[in-house]
């Protein structure tokens, strides 16, 4: 990747999760180097000046998106996704950095794996991947994976997981929570675990609303009980139930327990859940285009995901991008492909219709998932972090397309909903790897 010498973005609005004013940002080798506040001289010349972009005072820059759950289906499942159609449909969304979950075929459960799938992803020099190392060989919930054998810092690793098959014997979870704490970093649950009750909802033919909402809750409540024990960290993953924000709202207010480790949570919310329902869902078609895990659920619990990103309960959104062929969706396939609309939707529904500002929203989708990964060079717009930004126009109006867009996977379950606001262009590293086609920026 040819990293420009030196850019200045001039005269844009500046937004982050703790900044919102006027001004000009200088990169250099692909690093912050100065924040000029409007009405500040910049010097002239900043050598050596290869570029310069305008923002003409309306446009925003903001931190590029950081991503902690999506699925890029490689190695193994080219017709859905491949790493180059996810990292393309990742920047086109504004996204700097991906976390992609493991269940690939091969599954991710080794470091080797891992390695040559990042060294891929830095080859390509579009975004920063960060492949999830999963909690057991092959995702079989029988012995742990490299995960017990790896040392802390471990470079590549971030956040572990066996993304939507949580383990089911509590001994072998309880063991993957303590390995995760040994590498020092958080294990994402998927809470699909739904014990008896679940289980004898299905034999009495309840639907998947019903019986799915006792899985989410039983696998939060479960998840939860153990990491504590465990005193370790952990990461709910897409909550979607009312009853699940307050079992994490609960825990984050229960006193710290004593010792060397300290219990961490946090949680995360996507775009779908926040922005759609069940009645979605039955347009779409329930076990079809509309199907994704968990299901999307009432208003009441909508209502309640909102409510937990304004007091805090829930720290991060994150698209779980599911890309599928048309074909696979047909057949009942769960999962919605999101990377290239997240950022509009969240800012149509979170800003404009909820009274989010700008700055909460760069935290949410930006700074605070960064944080969760331990990355502290990124998600602000200061001097000494990354050069990984995107220039959004917050009023431009937009339909969102069925078609068009970079990822393979077309099963988007906003095709043709209007929203506000969208990704110009994105940098990664002070390089634009990506431009809005047609966009004179």
């Amino acid at each position: 990747m040819n990293i420009l010498g030196s850019l200045l973005l001039h005269d844009f609005r500046l937004v982050d999760e703790t900044l919102d004013m006027s001004g000009s940002v200088w990169i250099e080798q692909g690093i912050i180097r100065e924040v000029f506040p409007q009405g500040t001289p910049v010097p002239e010349p900043l050598p050596p000046l290869h570029q310069t972009i305008r923002g003409g005072g309306s446009l925003v820059l903001m931190p590029a998106l950081v991503d902690l759950h999506t699925h890029f289906r490689d190695p193994g499942y080219p017709e859905k996704e491949t790493l180059e159609s996810g990292c393309l449909a990742a920047v086109a969304g504004g996204y700097g950095t991906v976390v992609c979950m493991a269940n690939t075929n091969p599954v991710i459960d080794s470091l080797s794996r891992s390695r040559v799938l990042k060294t891929r992803a830095d080859t390509l020099g579009l975004v920063d991947l960060y492949p999830v190392l999963a909690l057991t060989e092959g995702m079989e919930g029988a012995a742990l994976s490299e995960i017990g054998r790896l040392k802390e810092n471990e470079p590549g690793i971030r956040i572990v997981s066996e993304d939507g098959k949580d383990i089911l014997s509590d001994a072998l979870f309880s063991q993957a929570f303590l390995a995760a704490r040994s590498l020092g970093v958080p294990l994402s649950c998927h809470c699909d675990v739904g014990g008896p009750e679940a289980a004898e909802a299905k034999v009495q033919g309840k639907s998947r609303a019903y019986w799915s909402r006792i899985e989410e809750n039983h696998g939060t409540q479960r998840a939860l009980a153990l990491a504590k024990q465990a005193q370790g960290r952990v990461h709910i993953a897409h909550v979607s139930t009312k009853e699940a924000v307050d079992l994490i709202r609960k825990a984050k207010t229960e006193p710290a327990q004593s010792g060397p480790y300290r219990f961490t949570l946090t949680a995360e919310v996507t775009p779908h859940h926040l922005c759609l329902t069940e009645e979605r869902a039955h347009f779409l078609g329930e076990e079809t285009f509309g199907r994704v895990n968990p299901p999307l659920r009432t208003e009441a619990d909508r209502a309640a995901l909102i409510q937990g990103l304004r007091d805090g309960t829930i720290d991060a959104i994150a698209t779980d991008h599911a890309p599928h062929r048309e074909e696979d969706k047909r057949q009942g396939a769960p999962g919605f492909t999101g990377l290239e609309t997240s950022f509009a939707l969240c800012h149509t529904e979170l800003a404009l219709r909820q009274g989010f500002s700008l700055s909460r929203l760069s935290a949410l989708m930006s700074a605070a998932p960064a944080r969760i990964l331990g990355l502290r060079d990124r998600g602000r717009i200061a001097p000494g972090f990354r050069g990984d930004l995107l220039i959004a126009d917050p009023q431009l109006p937009w339909q969102i397309p069925g078609q068009g867009f970079r990822s393979r996977g077309k099963n988007s379950p906003y095709s043709g909903l209007s929203c506000t606001g969208r990704v110009l262009m994105t940098l990664f590293q002070g390089t634009v790897v990506y431009t809005l086609p047609g966009d004179s920026l």
